[in-house]
């Protein structure tokens, strides 16, 4: 099993569905949210649980394990459309702080999410520092719940990176890496496409997987992971009902009801109500992790 540090941890989403996969199990979670913190300690009682990102960071070589997978669903309000997007001007932008982690811990994998909207603000420079100057090679996928057959569209990015600058370029620095490529200017250009690319696929009635952009392909020619990888990977389990990955027409599922039942609107006697809604309002699909993990497994035993 690898060993995996969630960052932005929820209620451990990404560690539920990479344990479902027998992928890796957790050895540190980091989350700020107290209800979310009981919720990680009770089901995972022996994992540590730091509580600040942005601690961590200051003395990552000391305070951060080293480890072979590292997860981030971080703070999606920066880019959400439901908030003001704000960018990198948010206090809740901590994109920064999370990417100087992985500089000092280089983890094998790394796995990301968020919201649509980070396509159009923030995403890019995720990609830049992932690619250029970290030597990762990165793919990007805009999956709805639906692919694993829940009944809602719950469209999310997510961003899955390999080290290949300590292995395929034998430790060269990444802008070594990246000069064997192409020059920097081309490789914005490409990205600036992609960003659109993906831009569009996340609109209604489109296909939101980008797997075959210009430069994803480009990535996957230095060992990331490609579209036909994942389908592969997981199986069939990535379509529901004739939808592809991502897929987000309106077509209802047969399980899913015709007509909504006469059910109460105010749930009452439930304790911490609103910290539940929040947490699963924040959290990842876990099939989706599972069916990540189970790629991810494939690609290592190979």
């Amino acid at each position: 099993m690898m060993s995996h540090i969630d960052l932005c941890s929820g209620i451990g989403g990404f560690s539920l569905g990479f344990s479902w996969s027998g992928l890796s199990e957790p050895i540190l979670f980091c989350e700020i949210d107290p209800w979310c913190r009981k919720v990680l300690a009770k089901h995972w009682p022996n994992v540590p649980i730091a509580e600040d990102v942005k601690e961590l960071a200051n003395d990552p070589t000391r305070l951060v394990p080293d480890c072979d997978i590292l997860t981030a669903g971080y703070p999606c309000q920066p880019f959400s459309v439901a908030g003001k997007q704000r960018g990198t001007e948010d206090d809740r932008h901590i994109w920064p702080e999370i990417f100087k982690i992985i500089q000092a811990k280089r983890p094998t994998w790394i796995v990301c999410e968020n919201v649509p909207g980070h396509i159009s603000l923030g995403l890019d420079q995720v990609l830049s520092d992932l690619e250029d100057k970290a030597g990762y090679a990165v793919q990007t996928f805009c999956v709805g719940a639906v692919a694993v057959n829940a009944p809602h569209r719950r469209q999310r990015i997510f961003i899955i990176a390999r080290n290949v600058g300590n292995s395929e370029y034998d430790g060269l620095s990444a802008a070594t890496v990246s000069g064997k490529h192409r020059k920097v200017d081309a490789r914005c250009a490409e990205r600036q496409s992609a960003s659109k690319q993906l831009e569009g696929a996340s609109e209604p009635g489109h296909d939101a997987n980008v797997g075959n952009a210009g430069c994803v392909t480009a990535r996957q020619s230095r060992g990331g992971l490609s579209e036909e990888r994942l389908n592969s990977g997981a199986q069939g389990q990535w379509s529901v009902e004739g939808h592809r990955l991502g897929d987000t027409s309106e077509d209802k599922h047969p399980s899913w009801w015709s007509v909504e039942p006469p059910v109460g609107r105010v749930a009452h006697g439930i304790p911490g109500r609103v910290d539940r809604l929040k947490g699963l309002g924040n959290a990842i699909v876990p099939q989706i992790a599972m069916q990540i993990g189970l790629t991810i497994k494939a690609v290592r035993d190979e």
